[in-house]
């Protein structure tokens, strides 16, 4: 790209040395850097970009972005000083990669449960009336059900950019995508149009980041925000009304509110739920007409999901109620969203992504009333991480009939600090603490007689551990499933 057209989006800049006519690519990794690049220092919470620009210059960055002054051989690289670079960033990526936002639908979708599952939803219902979908989240790129990892759940704004940009290449005309409060707050999704944006749910988490429950709800307040005020555009909110945030959420934004809930009136209503072992039915009413739902997605809180991930996309308008209502049958279950190990066994495995409080005690509620025998729960928390809902986890867990406390991703934390934390708000005895996860689900299993009921709670579909700052192979699923074939001697 011209270099000089580039740099005109940045009003505020002081250039040194000579720029160079064109620049090929956008960085903020250094090891990434490439010949004929610009590298932008940014600042991180554990890592200063500006003790990195030389080896971008070795690698062949042409320009430096930076805040401050920096030591260079002016002839070779040109340096540019801006206020914020992280700022800067996102304003060159964008104008870099054309804008792609804005050449496509975008669904950002936020709340503390609930995300992938409600996004994983949208996405099938798009798929199956004839759209072409793509989808960022916790899951990893989904580009029309060819996916590859991510490292956050909503990803940085360089990566953001370079992601809707493939999308649009490849012909995708809708992007679905997960909104952390981490990524709104820290500004990753600076330089994305959205045009319809859905509220899941608020309950406790990442307050060791947020400070207070107040301060959490605000940063997720911003992606209404970040609509804009131009309504020559068509765009929504779509948003829970049995929460309490929807009052504060409605006021943020002048677009049009499409509301869902079960216990209050909204435009798309939930009656008659009928909950059985392995299917879920309800009665939708909706603007277009009452239409029968049936799913296999199991509990009250999958109700909310698929009443949002309908109203989402009715909301895009181009979708009719009837068509999406009779696509949710065909919709398998999510992975790692209470996800049934799909065996002939004498007890029924679940695999959860649960790892808050509200999320655990939904988890156990959608399976209560089937329960033959016991409740086996295996609840897990990360280390340094949250500590505040640790105990409230366990209380939460209490309400299985046996607890394993274990841990999902220990980091640099003391194993037995985390257990000792959850341990304080076990509400029973019929527990025990058990740091190795996978020694913590093998033993799960083994202790389960017929009729249990066990599931495994903590990190879904994820297929890695983190000790300290490296990740390690590591698959709920594979671990139970191995458990449970030695336990019961079968073959898959």
């Amino acid at each position: 790209m011209n270099t000089y057209e580039l740099l005109s989006s940045l009003k505020i800049k002081e250039i040194y040395g000579q720029l160079p006519k064109t620049i090929g690519s956008i960085h903020h990794d250094s090891r990434e850097s490439k010949p004929n690049s610009l590298f932008a220092c940014l600042r991180g919470y554990t890592v200063d970009g500006h003790d990195y620009y030389l080896e971008a210059i070795k690698n062949g960055a042409t320009i430096i972005v930076a805040e401050e002054m920096l030591e260079m051989d002016l002839d070779k690289t040109a340096l540019i000083v801006v206020k914020d670079s992280y700022k800067a960033l996102a304003i060159l990526a964008s104008k870099f990669y054309s804008y792609p936002s804005q050449r496509m639908t975008l669904f950002g979708v936020t709340g503390t449960n609930g995300k992938t599952t409600v996004t994983t939803l949208m996405k099938h219902l798009l798929q199956k009336n004839n759209s072409q979908v793509a989808l960022s989240g916790t899951n990893g790129f989904d580009f029309d059900n060819e996916i590859s990892p991510s490292n956050n759940t909503t990803c940085d704004v360089l990566t953001n950019q370079k992601m809707l940009h493939k999308a649009h290449h490849l012909g995708i005309d809708h992007m679905i995508m997960e909104v952390s409060s981490h990524g709104l707050i820290q500004g990753r999704l600076w330089g994305i149009d959205f045009d319809i944006v859905t509220f899941t749910n608020l309950s406790q988490d990442h307050l060791d980041y947020h400070d207070t429950m107040d301060q959490y709800g605000n940063t997720k307040s911003l992606l209404f925000s970040q609509l804009g005020n131009d309504l020559s555009k068509h765009k929504a909110a779509v948003l829970n009304k049995d929460e309490s945030w929807f009052v504060t959420y409605n006021s943020m934004t002048p677009f049009e509110v499409i509301s869902y809930a079960i216990y209050s009136d909204a435009d798309f209503k939930a009656v008659d739920i009928r909950y059985y072992e392995d299917a879920t039915y309800f009665t939708l009413l909706s603007p277009e007409g009452k239409y029968p739902i049936q799913t296999k997605l199991l509990g009250e809180f999958n109700v909310y999901n698929i009443l949002a991930a309908i109203a989402s996309v009715y909301a895009k308008g181009d979708y009719a109620v009837a068509d999406l209502a009779k696509t949710v049958k065909d919709i398998e279950q999510i992975n790692g969203r209470m996800q049934k190990l799909d065996v002939d066994i004498p007890i029924r495995v679940y695999i959860d992504y649960a790892h808050t409080p509200d999320a655990i005690e939904k988890s156990i509620s959608s399976v209560a009333p089937f329960k033959q025998n016991r409740i086996i729960f295996v609840a897990g928390t990360g280390g340094n991480r949250d500590p505040l809902k640790r105990p409230i986890m366990a209380e939460k867990a209490s309400a299985a009939d046996y607890v394993i406390l274990t841990i999902n991703d220990p980091r640099f934390e003391d194993p037995a600090d985390i257990l000792y934390d959850m341990e304080k708000g076990m509400q029973h005895d019929n527990y025990e603490l058990i740091p190795d996860r996978k020694e913590a689900i093998l033993q799960a299993i083994e202790i389960s007689e017929p009729g249990d009921i066990v599931i495994i709670a903590g990190k879904g579909q994820e297929d890695y551990q983190i000790i300290e700052d490296k990740k390690y192979p590591h698959s709920d699923m594979d671990i139970a499933l191995e458990k449970c074939m030695s336990k019961f001697h079968f073959k898959v």
